[in-house]
């Protein structure tokens, strides 16, 4: 079938690819490779790969181009599936004999209430959909594709059985490929790496069992299956001779120190490229390996701390210690590796005790950049089913951000309300970056370099105009 792989407009400057942890409006702009959408659209010859938010395109101009395919596939996600249903509404009346079928976690969960709610939907490809989703473009009978929900002829919602998760994944085709012919890599940005920048994966799932992560709980799961080294470096070659604009490439891997001798092994081939590399990480890598990385081209390690508290640690089962992360994170400073550290306020146990502790420990490990989110209880996650046990979630008002695309804070306690865990994000940034050591070390580094004094200065507008769009809600 001649097939569209859409990642449909939605909120203004809302990132909901997938490679985005949380589908949301940030703090500053940015926008992830639309990954798990190119991947299927690699296997699929003579397809199309729209992503709409970071190009800027509007509904009308896809769906004046409804009628040059057969089958259109659209990533959703929970705070853009309304969204994402209006857009195939849109198509199908437009061509009324378009196929449409939806992949994501959201409908991995709960494909029979996501085509209950829709009744424009064909089908949803379940859990790891690339092989469902190819099956359905070649003109497979969907009675026979494993991995697939979908409407018979008597509009009757059928769901076959599971797919076998994929082992090995160097069956996979490169997803640059798709990048080069359906993406301008200059769209694509994220605040705390080199731009233009590539991000892909080396591997699939997560070995850790963070009750809050999504993707290893819904799609990628908790065996990190990994491709091998050379298809690996093959991919970075092809990169480097169609993408020479590259300043930095990104493995977008839940965890990819997850395997420490073959994230030594990659390391060691890029460093003979010359190539800077930056990577997710869990705040454990021994600082033998951190040197082997480093010496081979490491810049930034990605890394969730989530919070400064050791029980909440525990209570999320993140299978780490503070007193661990602080020592990596002291061998990063050492060994010149910068750390963009991420963290979350309001899951299970957060206290404004706890809240205040977080924030002295991030000021105290001091990463080079932070994230600060909000617990977000995504259906079929752990703290979604735990959330709605202990009722902490209002199930009938679980919304996941808010009219513009902002995170809101779904969860309260009978001690810490909605209110308090919605304000302490904005309290974190401003404690964690208005102070006189890091006010000189961005002055440092703007002086340093003229075009980080403009990104710097550009993220700061953005910053602004956030935290009054968050107090206005």
């Amino acid at each position: 079938m001649r097939t569209l792989f859409l990642q449909a407009p939605t909120f203004d400057g809302f990132d909901g690819g997938a490679g985005s942890r949380y589908q949301a409006k940030r703090e500053i702009k940015s926008f992830w490779y639309p990954t798990w959408l190119a991947q299927p659209a690699a296997l699929v010859p003579n397809s199309k790969l729209i992503d709409a938010p970071p190009h800027n395109i509007k509904l009308p101009e896809i769906v004046a181009q409804a009628n040059d395919f057969d089958l259109v596939v659209l990533h959703t996600s929970v705070p853009s599936f309304k969204s994402d249903v209006k857009t195939i509404e849109a198509l199908k009346a437009a061509n009324p004999k378009l196929k449409a079928g939806l992949i994501g976690a959201k409908v991995a969960v709960d494909a029979a209430g996501a085509m209950a709610q829709a009744p424009c939907i064909d089908f949803c490809a379940r859990n790891e959909f690339d092989f469902t989703v190819k099956e359905v473009a070649d003109g497979v009978d969907m009675s026979q594709i494993k991995g697939l929900s979908y409407r018979n002829a008597d509009g009757v919602v059928v769901h076959n059985e599971d797919r076998e998760i994929m082992t090995d994944m160097d069956q996979l085709p490169f997803v640059t490929s798709v990048y080069k012919r359906d993406l301008q890599m200059e769209k694509y940005f994220i605040g705390y790496l080199k731009h233009p920048y590539i991000s892909f994966y080396s591997g699939r799932g997560c070995k850790s069992r963070c009750t809050f992560c999504l993707w290893p709980q819904t799609v990628g799961g908790h065996t990190y299956r990994t491709r091998s080294v050379a298809h690996v470096i093959e991919e970075i070659k092809y990169c480097l001779k169609e993408f020479p604009q590259t300043k930095e490439f990104f493995f977008d891997d839940d965890t990819f120190t997850d395997n420490l001798p073959r994230a030594e092994e990659i390391a060691r081939e890029l460093g003979k490229l010359g190539v800077t590399w930056s990577c997710n990480a869990k705040a454990n890598v021994p600082r033998e390996t951190l040197k082997v990385l480093k010496d081979n081209g490491l810049r930034l390690l990605l890394v969730g701390y989530e919070s400064g508290n050791q029980q909440i640690l525990h209570n999320i089962k993140k299978g780490m210690r503070v007193e661990v992360a602080e020592k990596f994170t002291k061998d990063c400073h050492d060994l010149g590796i910068a750390i963009h550290g991420t963290f979350i306020l309001g899951l299970p146990g957060e206290s404004k005790e706890t809240i205040r502790e977080t924030i002295e420990f991030a000021k105290r490990i001091n990463p080079h950049t932070i994230q600060v989110s909000l617990a977000a209880p995504y259906p079929g996650t752990s703290l979604y089913k735990q959330a709605v046990e202990n009722g902490w979630l209002d199930v009938e008002n679980a919304e996941l951000v808010d009219e513009n695309g902002v995170q809101v804070a779904p969860l309260h306690y009978p001690h810490l309300s909605h209110t308090e865990i919605f304000n302490s994000v904005e309290d974190f940034y401003r404690k964690f970056y208005f102070r006189a050591p890091k006010i000189a070390s961005i002055v440092s580094e703007m002086v340093r370099s003229p075009d980080m004094m403009k990104r710097r200065l550009r993220e700061g507008v953005e910053f602004y105009r956030f935290l009054k769009e968050r107090q206005a809600a």
